[in-house]
């Protein structure tokens, strides 16, 4: 597809948004065209009555007459600006409300797509794009409606006026001098599109490098790497700056050849005027008219151009946004897919194989089962696949073959939203929105009272830490959760999942981050919560799984032992070698 169709699309995607089936929607924009065209037609009388006033003074006309068309002339005035503004007022809403939807349908949408595109995604350049597209629109809106089509409404009228009273010639030089202009226009402005396009992509490049650099800024200075970082920020902003000089330049060449199009019309018309002055063929006042005309023109030529400009800018933004919508959703619900039926909440792993690329497979025909209130442990070195298993169940991404299914029901043939709220997970790196921590833990459960979010706190065994801060629960916990530390944000974890309450309990390293005597605390209260809830252990640490009904030890994707603790020890294989080694490092 070429970009010039792409673009089209844009506003043909737009459409839809602004022509909704919202009867007062409809009815808005009807009467903001309506006010439009009204304010058009009466701006083209302005002139004439100006010409009156003046040909009524050079005539000696009766006072009351020449005040009369004076107050005629303001009434006019004050009109246009009164339908002028009634039209701004119908169609606001209409703006700004498809403004907002194409904003909510597009943060729905990179919501729903895969966990894939979310991990190799850049944050900055994304919300850039989406910010720069929803712009575009509401530029648009402006440029086009209020812009373009009341400028070509006003140019007809006034070219007619012109060709009616004065002759043919002042129509076609109006008409030729606007054809030129356009013409002109529309060629360098989509020269100047590749311009613009670069100078997107280097804002984005230099918006991600400032946005990762911000975010690693512990990393930086753990490494004494500040001027580092600024070179490299230095380097992308002078990408950008060349691109931006590019884009500043060739506008100046557009401004150059717009002016002088505009100037030589003015001249035509100029010349029309005093020959007809000449031959005795028109009055002062008419001269004056079409001064006003002239002048009535040139600003919205000169503002067609800006428009025009604008509109082309705004549709690669709103290009690159609506790009993000033709993504494909790697994971999708089934075209009849049912909500998920907790029965008992069983967990089966059939056979199951995946890989996050063909090249490298993760797991190799894994095959398990929870049975309710039962808790299963997996275990195995670093890559071995273990957090992996998590995702899966989750359905973050599909399985290459086999089945995953919870009281017998294929997760692939469920609602994901349903899958998702049956699970509650601990995750190993846990990361917290920039708010309070009350928002925090009661995101388990948006419907939770104060009372269950304090209990799950006490549950959690954070309550007491979060009392002895000076704002409490109102505490701000900093953007990721920066302003606490690595226990105190797990513990904030363990509190919003306990919150939400689900039929599976998934623990990806769920002390991972906690010192040895809060770690004995935590892991009381997920004893009891694994006595009752079917539950999946992801450990590292051996000594937190030992009261697993049943261990999994993976190697390379494979499942190489399998058992509970004591037998495992008897067996003395790969988790014996692993136990034995991690208690002497313990221990030593």
């Amino acid at each position: 597809m070429s970009k010039n169709k792409t673009r089209k699309n844009s506003f043909y995607l737009l459409l839809p948004y602004l022509w909704s089936k919202d009867f007062d929607i409809r009815l808005r924009i009807v009467t903001s065209l309506i006010c439009l065209v009204i304010a058009k037609v009466i701006n083209t009388f302005v002139p004439i009555v100006y010409k009156y006033i003046i040909d009524g003074l050079n005539k000696n006309f009766a006072l009351s007459v020449i005040i009369g068309i004076i107050v005629a002339y303001g009434g006019t005035k004050i009109l246009v600006q009164i339908f002028s503004e009634l039209r701004n007022i119908f169609f606001s809403k209409v703006g700004h409300q498809a403004t907002r939807l194409v904003a909510l349908n597009v943060f729905k949408y990179m919501h729903n797509l895969s966990m894939r595109f979310h991990i190799t995604r850049k944050t900055g350049g994304l919300s850039r794009s989406i910010e720069r597209g929803t712009k575009g629109i509401e530029a648009v809106l402006r440029y086009s409606l209020f812009n373009i089509f009341p400028t070509s409404v006003e140019i007809i009228l006034v070219s007619g006026m012109l060709w009616y009273v004065y002759g043919i010639w002042f129509a076609v030089t109006i008409l030729i001098t606007m054809i030129v202009y356009v013409g002109y226009t529309c060629l360098i402005s989509t020269w100047r599109i590749s311009f613009v396009r670069e100078m997107n992509q280097s804002d984005n490049t230099a918006n991600n490098r400032a946005i990762d650099s911000l975010l690693n800024f512990e990393t930086i200075k753990y490494f004494g790497n500040e001027e580092y970082e600024a070179i490299k920020f230095n380097e992308a902003l002078q990408t950008y700056e060349k691109s931006a000089t590019k884009t500043t330049n060739s506008l100046s060449i557009l401004n150059i050849g717009q002016d002088v199009i505009i100037s030589l019309g003015l001249v035509s018309l100029m010349i029309l005027s005093a020959n007809a002055i000449n031959q005795n063929k028109m009055t002062v006042g008419d001269l004056i008219m079409v001064n006003t005309y002239l002048f009535q023109l040139s600003i919205p030529l000169s503002i067609l151009g800006f428009a025009y400009r604008e509109i082309k800018n705004a549709l690669v933004s709103m290009e690159d946004m609506f790009k993000l919508l033709d993504i494909p959703a790697e994971v999708e619900d089934a075209l009849n897919a049912k909500e998920l039926i907790i029965l008992k909440g069983e967990v089966s792993f059939d056979n199951v194989s995946f890989a996050y690329n063909q090249e490298h497979p993760i797991l190799h025909n894994i095959s398990f089962m929870i049975k309710s209130g039962k808790t299963l442990a997996v275990v195995g070195s670093s890559g071995a696949g273990k957090s992996t298993i998590s995702r899966l169940l989750f359905r973050f991404y599909d399985i290459n073959s086999g089945n995953i299914t919870i009281d017998g029901q294929d997760i692939r043939e469920v609602t994901q939203q349903s899958l998702r709220k049956s699970i509650g997970i601990v995750p190993q790196d846990t990361v917290l929105f920039n708010d309070t921590i009350y928002y925090n833990i009661a995101y388990g459960n948006n419907a939770a009272s104060y009372d269950e979010v304090i209990a799950a706190s006490k549950n959690a065994h954070i309550h007491e830490f979060i009392s002895t801060l000076p704002e409490g629960y109102e505490t701000q916990v900093g953007e990721r959760g920066l302003k606490l530390s690595g226990g105190e944000k797990q513990r904030i974890a363990i509190a919003r999942t306990i919150l939400k309450n689900p039929a599976i309990y998934v623990f990806d390293e769920a002390t991972s981050s906690l010192d040895t005597k809060t770690e004995k605390l935590i892991q009381a209260s997920l004893k009891e919560i694994s006595a009752h809830y079917t539950t999946l252990i992801i450990a590292h640490r051996l000594s937190t799984i030992i009261d697993a009904d049943e261990i999994i030890v993976l190697d390379n994707g494979y499942i190489v032992e399998r058992g509970n603790h004591k037998t495992l020890l008897q067996h003395k294989g790969y988790y014996a070698e692993l136990w034995y080694k991690q208690q002497e490092e313990e221990h030593s």
